[in-house]
């Protein structure tokens, strides 16, 4: 579907209405497959305006909260896409994630449902006990899994067709992000921010948007904004077919197989995903000439894999740049004026403003380095509950601060010099030190606790955790590093749990007792 197709209706209040939009041009089509599995435009239109009619049959009203507590599968799109339609704000969560992270994403957002699968039930009844709330429970259908009798099954979940109206700044979706300090923060996305995602691509020159001609592969997981928004959304609205498995059941080979048989045009990974095939013994027999496009997200990857892939495929893969708060996509070297500059992130999409500024605020002349900060439509609202964190992230004049920083040449290249204070990016996942920091501090025999990220040949990098025993606490004989790691991956998901674990006297400080983590990480390294 190109520009011209959307209706003017379809460019404000309700998201949805772009998902209508598709099924009105392209309602025969393949919009999505899953395990063999196919859906057209016109069925997804259809479940999720009845899905949406169903939501209110429960009691959920506009303005209401939902999370969805699932794998990647058809339902996760189909909630989504249902949850926009009745007016209901979106809350994703990560299906690795364990009662404490349940309960705590519960209570802050006040969800009145959780949509989940039956074999994340244990886990979520866990959350419910510490959260001490009743919402409305709904499950999909699983070969494997009983539901429980009293939870509310998905599939039946179905209500007059419904599409309530919605303003431009109504929250559509919330998602969580982890800060360097503090709790987990939820990310207020307007339907305006994702209805701008969602467009960009109709708009560049050089995106091709035939639906006939894009199909999208991901392997990411949708509770991540650029797995839901990018990989997934995206070629849903522009009318092409999307084909997805979960992170969780990731196979380097299956997912050459995906791009050889169904002539795959546009492929999204995460590094490891692209080490896991370079290093694939028949890696070269796959016939990958169906791509057009390859993106890559989180880590840079190794110059030998980008290489050998691009060589083999012939492709090149690009590199973008955004986060949480901006909805996915402040820059891409897709569209970019001179093509591909491998190292860089490419320019700003073309409703983003940004530049970067000293410690003054004021703008750095190319090549100087300082803060990226960016001012869009796609820029979240605020935090949840968070007004003076919502505060702290934007500068005088409506820029946000990205934290990150950068510097850009002469052509307005962007180049990420340092990346978030103290974050672990570990297999496209994001660490923060400070969570694992307070869980750590919980044990009876850690007296105190510092996090760093430690190079990992395949991860990119992995936590270790520096420990300082308890006073009395003899490491090696009354606590151990193994039942330290037992802990945490009792209480976080298993990417998170340090795989190294330190003890030593004491934490090196600066006179004003903050961590000197960059000692830590020399020692480390």
């Amino acid at each position: 579907m190109d520009l011209e197709a959307v209706d003017e209706s379809a460019l404000e209040g309700n998201v949805a209405k772009l998902f209508d939009q598709t099924a009105a041009h392209h309602g025969d089509a393949q919009a999505m497959e899953h395990h063999g599995r196919r859906w057209t435009h016109a069925e997804v239109r259809d479940w999720t305006a009845e899905l949406a009619g169903g939501f209110h049959d429960l009691g959920l009203e506009p303005g209401d909260r939902a999370l969805l507590f699932l794998p990647n599968c058809p339902q996760y799109l189909i909630a989504s896409i249902g949850a926009f339609k009745a007016g209901v704000e979106i809350s994703p969560v990560n299906p690795q994630y364990k009662r404490r992270e349940v309960a705590y994403q519960l209570e802050d957002t006040d969800a009145g449902a959780i949509v989940t699968h039956p074999a994340l039930r244990e886990v979520v009844d866990e959350a419910l006990d510490d959260a001490g709330m009743d919402p409305e429970i709904i499950t999909i259908r699983s070969e494997d899994w009983p539901r429980d009798p009293e939870d509310h099954a998905f599939e039946e979940l179905r209500g007059e067709p419904t599409m309530v109206e919605r303003a431009d700044d109504d929250v559509a979706l919330l998602p969580y992000t982890s800060g360097t300090t503090g709790d987990p923060k939820g990310v207020q996305l307007t339907h305006e921010n994702t209805r701008a995602q969602l467009m960009w691509p109709l708009t560049a020159s050089n995106v091709d948007v035939e639906p006939e001609n894009v199909r999208s592969l991901t392997w990411l997981p949708l509770y991540h904004i650029t797995g839901f928004t990018h990989t997934a959304l995206q070629p849903l609205v522009g009318g092409g077919r999307l084909y997805f498995r979960s992170a969780l059941e990731w196979d380097a080979q299956e997912c050459m197989q995906l791009i050889e048989d169904e002539g795959i045009t546009h492929y999204v990974g995460v590094t490891t995903m692209y080490a896991d095939m370079v290093a694939s013994e028949d890696f070269g027999e796959y016939d990958l000439s169906s791509l057009e496009s390859a993106s890559e997200g989180g880590a840079k990857l190794s110059p030998s894999v980008q290489e050998r892939f691009e060589e083999v495929a012939g492709v090149d893969i690009s590199e973008g740049y955004g986060l949480t708060e901006t909805h996915g996509a402040t820059h891409t070297q897709s569209g970019s004026t001179f093509g591909l500059k491998h190292g860089t992130i490419g320019q700003p999409l073309r409703m983003t403003d940004c530049k970067i500024v000293d410690g003054s605020g004021d703008e750095v002349a190319p090549g100087e380095e300082g803060e990226l900060v960016v001012r869009g439509p796609q820029v979240m609202k605020g935090y949840l509950n968070m007004p003076r964190a919502t505060e702290a992230a934007f500068t005088e004049n409506g820029y946000f601060r990205t934290g990150d920083i950068a510097r850009r040449d002469g052509n307005n290249y962007y180049e990420i010099v340092d990346r978030k204070k103290h974050m672990i990016n570990t297999a496209g996942y994001n660490v923060y030190p400070s969570e694992l920091e307070n869980l750590l501090l919980e044990h009876e025999a850690v007296a105190d606790a510092a996090v760093v990220g430690i190079p990992d040949e395949r991860r990119n990098e992995v936590p270790k955790a520096f420990i300082v025993p308890t006073e009395g606490v003899d490491p090696g004989s009354d606590v151990t590093a193994d039942e330290l790691q037992e802990f945490c991956l009792a209480e976080v998901a298993e990417y998170k749990h340090p795989r190294e674990v330190e003890f030593i006297e004491e934490l090196p400080r600066t006179t004003s007792g903050k961590i000197q983590k960059y000692k830590l990480e020399d020692d480390a390294a």
